[in-house]
């Protein structure tokens, strides 16, 4: 490898780690990067979603028990993630928003106000399938709690929740996430480097046959082009085995191993999901957000998801900018981003969308579940192996 990639390497990694030490945080668990994965683009400082000024992430991570499926006892392996567009402005400065589902075999509420709109009025969180309900009622709670101290001001709520499938590992149908855990993830929300792996909502999930969970990744766009930020977090729990690709190369079908969902028929195989939140400053209006969602789905076909038919892929994006745009009582003079313009946004949200998920399946750790359902992380070495046999291994 030549002198200056070398370098060029270990300045990335000195980098990320001051990066965590300026936020008061220890160096995280190795990222794809850390493992001489290559990608695209250029990220922010921390290459996660936090890089957007005023984001936060929160997650309260359930893991109790072991052994046989008692339901409403557990195993338990599930939990919530939140995120917050404005900090603790999200509730009283609403941002621009729009979604896109690319397979709509899966749940977001709130979008069709979103869709109408065209504004995120609070936080997303991302729980499993079967707590969309108690997280949803929650949040009003929290809302209400953290809202206008006059009650008549509160009256009305339609959150954002997104969900995708835990039940091979957790006991999904025994509700263990309760309204104190939605309470934690949003009251812990902070800025910084974002846990990944097996954490919050994506804590029982599985990807393209290894375990999933939780990612992040972000894009500093040139001077050139605004040096605006895009910011992704996914919670994936898509995908089979043999379609996954890491730059580029068809991973899935070098590293053997159990494949956890082997039991179930080819056509039915792909029916995990993923969630998308994608971030930016860039002055973008809801039509243009709609269009960076849309993007999301090239991100994640490189990874090698042909988003089957009982996937939920479902993705929201916002903008921090134009703060004062939900304001009442007068003209609100606006700021957007020529559409002519858009193509660095658009493969900031490619980039960071792939890195995002190869993040969250490199932070993920081996987990044993209900039933003694295991799920094998993705190796380290034999990842590094495999893109070193075809040359894209950056060393």
């Amino acid at each position: 490898m030549p002198p200056r990639t070398t370098l060029l390497l270990a300045l990335m990694l000195c980098t990320a780690v001051a990066a965590a030490a300026a936020y008061g945080a220890a160096p995280q668990k190795p990222r794809a990067r850390d493992l001489g994965v290559p990608f695209d683009g250029t990220p922010g400082p921390l290459n996660a979603i936090t890089d957007v000024d005023g984001v936060l992430v929160g997650h309260t991570t359930l893991i109790d028990g072991n052994g046989k499926l008692v339901v409403g006892k557990g195993p338990v392996r599930t939990g919530v993630t939140a995120v917050l567009p404005r900090g603790a402005d999200s509730m009283q400065q609403f941002s621009f928003a729009g979604w896109f589902s690319e397979n709509g075999n899966g749940e977001m509420t709130g979008t069709t106000w979103v869709e109408e709109s065209g504004f995120l009025e609070g936080p997303v969180l991302i729980t499993n399938t079967h707590s969309v309900g108690v997280v949803r009622d929650a949040v009003i709670a929290w809302r209400v709690a953290h809202g206008p101290a006059d009650p008549t001001e509160s009256w009305w709520s339609l959150p954002v929740v997104a969900e995708t499938w835990d039940g091979w590992l957790n006991d999904i149908n025994g509700f263990h996430v309760k309204a104190e855990h939605v309470f934690h993830a949003l009251d812990s929300a902070r800025s910084g480097p974002v846990e990944e792996g097996a954490v919050g909502g994506g804590t029982g999930m599985v990807c393209n046959g290894f375990k999933g969970g939780i990612g992040t990744s972000s894009r500093k766009l040139t001077d050139k082009d605004g040096g605006y930020l895009v910011g992704v977090l996914v919670q994936c729990n898509y995908g089979r085995r043999q379609n996954l690709r890491i730059a580029g190369i068809p991973v899935g079908r070098e590293i053997e191993g159990d494949d956890p969902y082997a039991w179930v028929p080819a056509d039915l195989a792909e029916r995990g999901s993923i969630i998308v939140v994608v971030a930016t400053n860039a002055p973008l209006l809801p039509h243009q957000l709609k269009r960076i969602a849309r993007r999301v789905s090239l991100g994640i076909g490189r990874n090698g998801s042909i988003a089957g038919n009982g996937s939920g892929d479902i993705f929201i994006a916002f903008s921090t900018a134009n703060s004062r745009a939900s304001e009442l009582g007068h003209l609100v003079a606006l700021q957007m981003v020529p559409n002519d313009s858009l193509d660095p946004l658009f493969a900031a949200t490619v980039e960071a969308t792939e890195e995002a998920i190869v993040n969250a399946m490199v932070a993920a750790t081996d987990m044993t579940g209900i039933d003694g359902h295991r799920v094998r992380a993705l190796p380290h070495d034999q990842l590094r192996a495999v893109l070193a046999k075809y040359n894209r291994l950056i060393r």
